[in-house]
């Protein structure tokens, strides 16, 4: 909204930085920020009248989980992605399709795992809403998203797949490219789902992929450097950044509040909505296989619980103590702190390793 003030400039004065979307990325992690210290506190205090019993806690987990964690109020990615919302609406472009795509996919995810946490909740339980029926909603969501993407991408990469790295490839996909963006928004927002299960574990990979999509997204919006480093050229995408700014804005708030021991846990609220909208940006800027390396940590975690289940199932034994994988480490003794330093340092070399494929070629 505010870059409209840039239209009152006459090129020389202050209104004129609102042309920019470095710095209108810049108001909008402020103002996310700001928004998480200020409606964090308030917002668990409701959310612990609300709940009482606060989130179930496995009884087939970790043994300690029981003790430090029950109590503990869910649904706190309300905070994150109403910081998100606000300082979007606020700092980026209304006339950008990509904007309210991202931002669609988000908040539909939002509203699903919210449906999945309230169900938990108020039956005590953690059955919350059928799988069946997250996935259907899920997809239809995704569908929408990919179809939305196809309209805005430009006629030479519409329907076509990139690559990293191979500067010149382009697999053309055509109408199959719908349902395979379906599957990367899908399985994005349901392995961010699975990772979260440790005090920070999440939210820090999810800011860290964030932060390597707005730098990718911004790089891939504008002619002259993506004609640089030797990518694919997608005009629009740029705006994204002020997404991902706010986005880790928002998480750093929500961090304050989250780190051990967590005041509040996100919930499928906001790990189904994070992932989704980290789903959404690969496919806005076709950067779909990018995002497997920079989401490395999301991808490994989900394989352990498909791993675990489908080995389970044939054969009647385990191949991790506990699925998914930060669960196994818990079980061999590591302390809780110790597992998510160590996957927050594996993602930090995931996304260098994902953004040097922008040099790669």
């Amino acid at each position: 909204m505010l870059y409209f003030l840039s239209n009152i400039s006459d090129g020389g004065d202050f209104f004129n930085l609102f042309r920019y979307i470095t710095f209108r990325a810049g108001g909008a992690f402020m103002t996310a920020l700001i928004f998480g210290f200020l409606f964090g506190r308030p917002l668990i205090d409701l959310l612990r009248r609300k709940q009482k019993s606060g989130q179930p806690i496995r009884e087939d987990g970790p043994e300690g989980h029981i003790v430090t964690k029950a109590g503990t109020p869910t649904m706190g990615g309300v905070l994150i992605l109403g910081a998100l919302t606000v300082a979007t609406l606020l700092w980026a472009r209304w006339d950008n399709g990509f904007v309210w795509m991202v931002l669609f996919v988000t908040l539909s995810f939002g509203l699903i795992g919210f449906a999945d946490d309230y169900a938990k909740v108020s039956a005590q339980t953690h059955a919350g809403v059928s799988g069946k029926v997250r996935l259907a909603l899920g997809f239809t969501v995704a569908g929408i998203a990919a179809a939305w993407a196809m309209m805005l991408h430009p006629d030479d990469l519409a329907g076509q797949l990139a690559f990293p790295v191979l500067k010149d490839l382009l697999l053309p996909m055509g109408i199959l490219f719908v349902p395979f963006a379906m599957i990367v928004i899908v399985g994005s927002a349901n392995a961010v789902n699975l990772t979260d299960g440790l005090d920070g574990l999440a939210i820090m990979p999810v800011m860290i992929a964030a932060g390597s999509f707005g730098i990718i997204t911004y790089l891939v919006g504008r002619s002259d450097f993506s004609q640089y480093l030797e990518v694919h050229y997608v005009p629009g995408t740029g705006e994204i950044a002020v997404i991902c700014a706010a986005l880790i804005g928002g998480g750093l708030g929500f961090l304050w509040y989250n780190a051990p021991p967590a005041a509040v846990f996100m919930g499928d609220t906001g790990s189904l909505a994070l992932g989704g909208a980290l789903g959404a940006m690969a496919v806005a800027a076709k950067h779909e296989i990018v995002l497997a390396v920079i989401g490395g940590l999301f991808v490994v975690e989900a394989l352990s619980v498909i791993i675990q289940v489908a080995y389970f199932k044939r054969t009647g034994k385990r191949v991790f103590l506990m699925a998914p994988i930060h669960h196994h480490y818990e079980k061999k003794g590591w302390g809780e702190s110790q597992i998510v330093i160590r996957f927050w340092i594996i993602s930090v070399i995931l996304a260098l390793i994902g953004l040097a494929t922008l040099k790669l070629r």
